[in-house]
Parts: structure tokens; sequence; C-alpha cells
């Protein structure tokens, strides 16, 4: 069979294994997220809050940064309660940090303060400070509102780090889906406004590209997905509400996959997901990385749709999926020496 025949399979017929009654049981979205974005954002917060995070060896702290027009950006910093996480690695020095941009189509996703999983597990494993960010939610604050508070919370990281105990050469910016999309973005910033440092770039299920599900053809591509999970056409329903209206081409900073040159960017890891419609946009950028002689590496995971491991968290797919994920920040942060 051949790949373009093997794509116009039925998405049921293509899921891992494992992954098949998870696959099998999940409703169908009917309903588009943005018509009540209030009413998603509290079913959102009431499930987080009926699941509380493990904050086990991991304390936080949340600031006030102040942006350029005297509003204020939240940010939350988690750090491991003795001060070097769970290993000695970081023991008597400053660790490094890293910046998690959170997923959710640029308007939902926000975790309960002090409740972020991802940046508790981080802390814990890697050990990192980690830095979550609040940034302004589309639709009300559509782009450049959002990467601009990612960009101005790296900053502020980079100013404070000997404050908050963190090694400025070892700052790294990590990302799923939209929070993938906004790594990539600031990182180009940094570059381009000679801003701080970034050690690495991790881009988990990036949403990187405004053409996806714009593309001709995808009509017809979109008739061999499943509403059930995230599809070309939801991907454009969420550049439609993150991109101001009116606009016919993003630009670079909205959309990384735009940038013209990707020279002198830091190493990146890429990791996408087998059904997932960015899959082949993550896979199109980490190869533009390569051949502007940026390190990348990449993963793929087959038969995975884009955000199965909050479906399936106890899987074994989910399971190596998370520990490539951190085991490639932590290479990069905890660079062998010889």
């Amino acid at each position: 069979m051949s790949a373009q025949s093997e794509l116009q399979l039925p998405m049921a017929m293509r899921v891992h294994p494992e992954l098949v009654p998870v696959f099998e049981v999940l409703p169908q979205r009917s309903s588009d997220p943005y018509e009540d974005i209030g009413a998603t954002r509290a079913r959102l917060h009431k499930l987080l809050a009926s699941l509380p995070a493990d904050r086990t060896g991991v304390r936080s702290e949340r600031f006030e940064v102040p942006r350029a027009d005297g509003s204020a950006l939240m940010v939350e910093v988690y750090r491991p309660e003795d001060g070097a996480g769970t290993g000695s690695e970081g023991a008597g020095r400053a660790l490094p940090a890293v910046l998690h941009f959170h997923g959710g189509g640029f308007a939902v996703g926000r975790s309960l303060p002090g409740q972020d999983r991802t940046a508790l597990a981080l802390c814990r494993e890697l050990p990192a400070v980690v830095v979550t960010v609040e940034y302004r939610l589309a639709p009300e604050h559509r782009y450049p509102a959002g990467v601009e508070d990612c960009y101005r919370a790296l900053e502020w990281t980079a100013e404070r780090a000997a404050e908050l105990g963190i090694d400025p050469a070892r700052i790294a910016l990590a990302g799923k889906s939209a929070g993938g999309g906004l790594s990539a973005a600031v990182t180009l910033m940094a570059r381009d406004r000679g801003g701080p440092a970034v050690l690495h770039q991790s881009l988990c299920i990036p949403d990187l590209d405004d053409r996806v599900g714009a593309e001709e053809g995808a009509a017809a591509a979109d008739g061999a997905e499943d509403a059930r999970v995230t599809t070309r056409r939801s991907v454009q329903r969420t550049w439609r509400n993150y991109l101001p209206e009116g606009t016919g081409a993003a630009d670079a900073y909205a959309a990384a996959a735009r940038a013209t040159d990707l020279s002198g960017l830091p190493p990146a890891s890429v990791l996408v997901c087998d059904l997932d419609p960015m899959r082949d946009a993550g896979l199109a950028y980490a190869r533009r990385l390569m051949d502007a002689g940026v390190p990348v590496t990449v993963r793929n995971v087959p038969g995975a749709w884009h955000g199965f491991e909050l479906f399936a968290p106890d899987s074994r797919v989910a399971r190596e999926m998370a520990a490539y994920w951190t085991g490639q920040l932590r290479a990069a942060l905890y660079p062998v020496v010889a």
C-alpha cells in the first residue's frame, strides 16, 4: 500500500494498538470551543480543580512582571524544595531554567496556580527552575499579545537569574501544541532582537503554521480524519481566533514556519504525532532548521493523535513520549563535558 493510500484510511485503522480502546470511547467534538470561550475555560478549570496535581518536592512562587504599558504579566516560578532537585547535578550551584508555555489553542490550557503538571514534573525530573507564563489569551487578546508576553517573560527570567538561582547560560524554551509554536516564535524574537541567550528550544507537537488546513486538498484530506480529535478544520479555527481579524498571512512571530531565515538559532528537539494534522508542518520545520545548520533531534510517535497523552497518560506510548521529551531537555541543560 502506498503512503498516499494509507493516509486515506480511516483514522481508527491507523491508531496504535495500545491506544485503540481509548480512541474508541473518545466523545465526538461537535461544538466550537470559541463560541463561548468563557464556558470552555470554566469547564477546564473545574476539571483541573477536581484533579489536584502532586506538588511533592516542589515549591512555587508567583510574580507580577511589568509590561511596557504598565500592566502586569503573571508568571509562576517552580523550584525543587531542596534547591537542587532530586539528584546531585545542581547541588550548591545555580540550576538551569525552562520557560514553559502552555498549550490550548492560544486560548485555553492555563493551569490553576501552583498546579502546572508539566512544570512540576520537569522541576523534579531534570532538575530545573521552571517558569510558567500566563500569557494573554485569544480571542480577546489576539496576536501579538501572547507571544510578546512570552518574550517579556524570557527577558525577566534572564534579568532576575541570580535572584532566582538560575544559570543564565542554561535557559531553554519548551511547550506543547500552541506552546510549542510560541517557543519557536520567542526563539526567533530573541535572535532578531539581540535578546537573552536561549540554549535549547523544545517543540512538542508544535502549532507552527497557519497554512495547515488551508492548503489545496485539505478539505478532502479532512474526510479521512475523525471529529473526535484535532483535524485540519479545527487547526484553521484556532488560527482564525488567534490572528488579528482580516489577516491574510501570518508573520514569522505568529507562525514560525513563515520565517525565511532559520540560521543562528539554538539547537532544537521536535516531537510530532503520526495522526496529528500538524505533523508535516513540524517535520518540515525541523528539516529547515537542519538545512540552516541548526542541530535538531526529531521523533514521531506512531499511531498517536494530537494530545493523546491527556487521555492515555499511563499508556506505554505516552510514558515513552514523556521520557523522550524530558530526556532531550535534560541532555541540553546538563551537557556531558569531555
